[in-house]
């Protein structure tokens, strides 16, 4: 019982750029999904220079990958839809189709270089890269006077 008291506050510990990873709301597609859909798996490391995200997608073709970025969320998503038809001389018909898909978003963090962010992918693994300001921009500190 003691580990699910501590669970707030060890999400409240982590970075916000990993916080919404732990929130239900935020895939509402995985509530939503059939059961033929799955979201890869993914990795996010970050040093002193970037962030580095990591997905599992295996089989899936480079051309069929879209990333997209609006304000300051990173969208990764994927859907093929493929139809084949076989006529075989015995009279037996088939029509096969199938269909897949996923959709990640992640939060960008204010430090990172919207226009610098790059992606890879090699064997079955789409590494996104999202480079940071090095300038941090410093808060702005100061004395109210009280009139």
């Amino acid at each position: 019982m003691e580990d699910k008291a501590m669970l707030p506050t060890i999400r409240r510990s982590f970075n916000p750029f990993f916080s919404g990873l732990f929130d239900d709301d935020f895939f509402p597609v995985a509530k939503s999904r059939s059961s033929s859909s799955t979201l890869p798996a993914v990795n996010i490391r970050e040093s002193d220079k970037d962030f580095i995200l990591e997905l599992a997608v295996p089989g899936i073709d480079k051309k069929d990958l879209n990333i997209d970025i609006s304000d300051d969320v990173l969208t990764i998503s994927h859907e093929t839809k493929t139809t084949s038809e076989v006529d075989q001389a015995d009279g037996y018909k088939r029509k096969e189709f199938s269909y897949s898909s996923f959709c990640r978003s992640f939060y960008i963090p204010e430090n990172v270089l919207t226009d610098k962010i790059g992606a890879n992918y090699k064997d079955g693994i789409l590494t996104v890269e999202l480079p940071k300001d090095r300038e941090e921009k410093q808060k702005l500190t100061k004395q109210v006077k009280i009139s």
